[in-house]
């Protein structure tokens, strides 16, 4: 099963390959995305993207995980997030979100099991 493409993205709105949905905030996988909701694990600018946030997508099996840190970068992610997410063998890339979709979509066309959570505003 491939990994999704980010069909477009701007400012508070991503649409991803075979879903009807618009996302403001997303976590995408391989054969599957939905909405990142922030208030399941009170996530919050600072301290930014925690392991829960990323552990859904962790399951899927990804080789390589990217997230996308807002239009403006205001999401932190802490180094126990990038810790974790290593400890498990997992490539890590934290790019400011235009760049992390070129980066997610590029992984993805070349076959790698490839997931995101990404941030679509600030």
């Amino acid at each position: 099963m491939s990994s999704p493409e980010i069909a477009s993205l701007s400012w508070g709105q991503m649409k991803v390959q075979g879903s009807t949905k618009t996302y403001k905030d997303c976590k995408v996988w391989p054969g599957g995305s939905r909405a990142w909701d922030w208030r399941e694990t009170g996530t919050e600018h600072s301290p930014g993207v925690q392991p829960a946030d990323v552990e859904e997508v962790v399951k899927k099996g990804v080789q390589t995980l990217v997230i996308g840190r807002g239009m403006s970068e205001a999401l932190k992610v802490p180094p126990s997030t990038v810790e974790y997410l290593e400890k498990q063998g997992i490539d890590v890339r934290v790019l400011q979100t235009e760049q992390a979709v070129k980066e997610y979509n590029a992984l993805a066309a070349r076959g790698i099991r490839v997931g995101g959570v990404f941030h679509s505003t600030c």
